[in-house]
Order: C-alpha cells, then sequence, then structure tokens
C-alpha cells in the first residue's frame, strides 16, 4: 500500500470535512515475540499491525481519533469523529502544527536483515542465555528468557505541508534467574537491546551478568544509619535522570509542578555533570529523523557543566511557553496524542573506571538496586529503597539489602564528586558510574 499518498489524501479529507489544521499518523509495523522457560519454548507471537491517527483543528479546538481499519468507510468515521469531537472541546490559540519540512539525517535505524534471520536462529539465542545463565551451581532457578523484534515504518502528514516518513528496527533477548542459599532467594538479571541483529552481545556477556547479580546479593548483612558515600551503578541511574527528566518537561515547567521551574541558566549541579539529550546518534534506540509530529531531532545539551540550559517542548507547549519545540514531541504510537519525551538522554561521561572510584572511597555504598520513585520531580526530594555493596577502605566488603537512602536533588546533584568512564550509549536512557560524596543511609 502507498502510505505516503494515503496520510497526504486522509490530511485533505479532514480539512474537506470541516477541519481548519490537520495531522495524519500512519503506522505500519511487525512484532515478535518469544518467551522461553528451563529450555522449553512458551510462547511465539508474531503480530503486523497498521493504524492511523487523526489530530485536528476546528476553530481552536483540537480533537483526535484513530482507527486500524484502512477501508474506506472506516477511515471516512474516523475523519468525522474526529471533526464532531472538536466542537466539544475548549478552544485554544496555542493548538498549531509544526511547518519544519526537515527531516535529520540518521544513520542505523533500520536493519532489513532482521526478518531474514531464521526463528530458529532467535529461538536458540533465548534458548542458549538461559542454559548458560543455569551454569553456575549458586543458579537454582530460571524465570525465564526472551527474545523480541519489531519493525515499523512511520508516515507524517500535516496541513502545513509536511510530508515525512522513516522505518526503524529493533531486537533484543535477555534472561531473568534466581540463587539461592537455605532460606535465601536473590534474583539477577541482563539483557541487550540494539537496532541491528549483528550488533547484539554475545549470550554468554549477558548470561554472566545475569548469574553474577543473583549470586553476588547472597548473604547481604546490615549496616548502621549513617551519612557515608553513594556510587551509582549505571543500572541504577534511571533513579537520578527519571526525576530530572520529567522537571525538564516543559508542560510541568509552565504549570509550576517541576523543581527547575526558576533555574535556567543557573547551577543545579557539579560542574562534573553534563546531561544531553541526542535524537540524532547513529544506531541509537531512541534515535529518530523526526520527532512524534514532524519536528527535526537534534542534539541538545540539557546541562552544561552544571548549569541548566534547556527544558524539552513540543509545538503546543513550546508555544505556550514564547519557545520553538526542542523536537522532543513524543508518540506512543498511532492511538495516541504527542507528548513531551526523550530521545537518548544520558550523563556525559568522565574520566575514573568504577574500580578507581570504589578504590577512592573510604566508607560507602555501590547502590545497584533502588525501589521507590527515585527524585519527586515537583518538589526534589528522593527516597527509595537501596541494596548493593558496602564498601570500606576502598574495597567492596560485603553486599547490603534492606537499606534506604534520601536527600535532596540540589544537594545531590552538587555533591557529586567522580563521574566513571563507563557510559553505555547503546542505552537510551543511562549514565556512566558516579559517586554523591555524601548522602543519609537509613540502616539499622
Amino acid at each position: 500500500m502507498d502510505y505516503k499518498g494515503l496520510a497526504e489524501q486522509l490530511v485533505n479529507k479532514c480539512i474537506n470535512k470541516g477541519a481548519d489544521q490537520a495531522e495524519v499518523f500512519v503506522e505500519s509495523g511487525r512484532n515478535l515475540s518469544i518467551e522461553v522457560r528451563n529450555g522449553d519454548i512458551e510462547t511465539v507471537q508474531e503480530a503486523a499491525t497498521h493504524g492511523v491517527g487523526f489530530r485536528v483543528f476546528v476553530k481552536g479546538k483540537m480533537a483526535f481519533s484513530s482507527c486500524n481499519d484502512f477501508e474506506s468507510k472506516a477511515l471516512d468515521n474516523a475523519v468525522e469523529s474526529a471533526v464532531r469531537f472538536a466542537a466539544n472541546t475548549t478552544p485554544d490559540e496555542n493548538n498549531v502544527l509544526p511547518d519544519d519540512k526537515g527531516v535529520t539525517q540518521v544513520e542505523g535505524l533500520y536493519d532489513s536483515q532482521i526478518s531474514q534471520i531464521p526463528m530458529e536462529k532467535k529461538i536458540d539465542l533465548a534458548k542458549k542465555v538461559e542454559k548458560l545463565a543455569m551454569k553456575d551451581s549458586r543458579i537454582t532457578k530460571s524465570s525465564g528468557a526472551s527474545f523480541s523484534e519489531g519493525e515499523a515504518e512511520i508516515f507524517l502528514a500535516n496541513s502545513n505541508g509536511l510530508l515525512k516518513s522513516f522505518k526503524e528496527s529493533g531486537c533484543g533477548f535477555g534472561v531473568s534467574v534466581v540463587a539461592e542459599k537455605g532460606d535465601q532467594k536473590s534474583t539477577g538479571g541482563e539483557s541487550c537491546s540494539r537496532r541491528f541483529f549483528a550488533d547484539l552481545k554475545p549470550p554468554e556477556e549477558i548470561a554472566e551478568k545475569a548469574a553474577k547479580d543473583a549470586y553476588e546479593m547472597l548473604d547481604p548483612q546490615m549496616v548502621k544509619t549513617q551519612k557515608a558515600s553513594v556510587i551509582f551503578d549505571p543500572d541504577v541511574a534511571r533513579a537520578i535522570l527519571g526525576g530530572i527528566l520529567a522537571a525538564i518537561n516543559g508542560e510541568r515547567v509552565l504549570q509550576g509542578a517541576s523543581f527547575l521551574r526558576d533555574k535556567m541558566d543557573q547551577k543545579i549541579a557539579s560542574e562534573l555533570v553534563t546531561l544531553i539529550d541526542d535524537g540524532t546518534r547513529p544506531k541509537g534506540m531512541g534515535s529518530k529523523p523526526f520527532d512524534g509530529e514532524g519536528v527535526p531531532t537534534q542534539r541538545r545539551i540539557i546541562v552544561d557543566k552544571g548549569i541548566l540550559k534547556g527544558f524539552m517542548y513540543n509545538t503546543i507547549v513550546a508555544k505556550r511557553a514564547g519557545v520553538k519545540s526542542t523536537g522532543n514531541a513524543s508518540r506512543g504510537g498511532f492511538t495516541s496524542l504527542p507528548g513531551i519525551g526523550a530521545h537518548n538522554f544520558f550523563m556525559a561521561a568522565g574520566k575514573n573506571s568504577q574500580d578507581e572510584i570504589i578504590k577512592a572511597t573510604q566508607v560507602g555504598l555501590l547502590l545497584k538496586g533502588v525501589t521507590g520513585y527515585g527524585i519527586n520531580s515537583v518538589n526534589g526530594n528522593f527516597s527509595g529503597g537501596a541494596s548493593g555493596f558496602w564498601v570500606e577502605n576502598g574495597k567492596i566488603a560485603f553486599p547490603v539489602k534492606g537499606l534506604t537512602v534520601a536527600g535532596n536533588a540540589f544537594e545531590m546533584l552538587s555533591s557529586i564528586d567522580m563521574v566513571g568512564n563507563d557510559l553505555d550509549l547503546n542505552r537510551s536512557f543511562t549514565a556512566p558510574t558516579f559517586r554523591i560524596k555524601q548522602l543519609q543511609i537509613g540502616g539499622k
């Protein structure tokens, strides 16, 4: 099917049905999911999907509808519904569509070979990573292994003359296992996702990490409540970055629901902290040539050596704020309206290895697991359950569980005094190892 031509026709249909402005988002894709447990295949699911979302503006009033039936009658009904729904919404002078016809050239988003690889090879990969993870005698149970892949083609057109498209793919596999000792149980898991099948890590590496994460946490001890250094492993970067990401959402900033709302061009963190959102990284899992409403993506420094330099906007929120869209309109697919989100969001790497950071720590916690919400994006407070390894005299002493960590975002960010060189840019939301000089740790 000529989806590009269809998208253009549907924009005209929206205008002919009474819309002043219209956007059409067409998505066509395929997904595969394989689940394995104890060497047996539990599920293999493959599905092809397509659908279209309509966003229309009538006298400043916005409405949205979608359908996954490309028959003329179904498309007509969806368009008419959107135009009709608009009559019941509140007008907003900021309800506009982008008009930037540019596209950012991004390499390595689509692997045409994924669908050609035999199903048996994908099943064998899931089976192999599970078998390898179970080899260690300390590993007693498998929670399962999996392989997944997806391909999609996006077409976006609007009444300002935009007509854009791109193809993307992704695949990944992983395993989760349980280590037991007496009454103790400890879980560990690891996964890998890439745009290209050939770029996936070897199953030996994934299996080793999953098993190690499980058995290393056996025989945990408890420490006293105290203030000490906390070293954040890359696996728990989300505990810090998630709250910051929510706080730089332009809509939250306008609503006053962000602890960073009045901090533009001010120092909010240590000069070792640089945060970047990059929608243009070759083969990046979050990279795209344009965002969820057609604005070209870019590489932006959000925090530059501790100084806050930018918020994230889609087109409507940007107009409310009196600025331009930053190309951060996020979209969950053809059934959703554009929100605001990052592409590849990360903390820039430093110069120290994780071993060097541990060696430089007299007393502290190497944080490997966090439960809870991390940084509260409204007030900046941070708290969560913690597990990992206790560090004494620059060496890992023993595993710890059942601790809590608490602090305030500004104090924490300003107290980052070492940043690692172990940044993995294959993750779309990540940081290297970093150390907060002192943080409240709750124990016994």
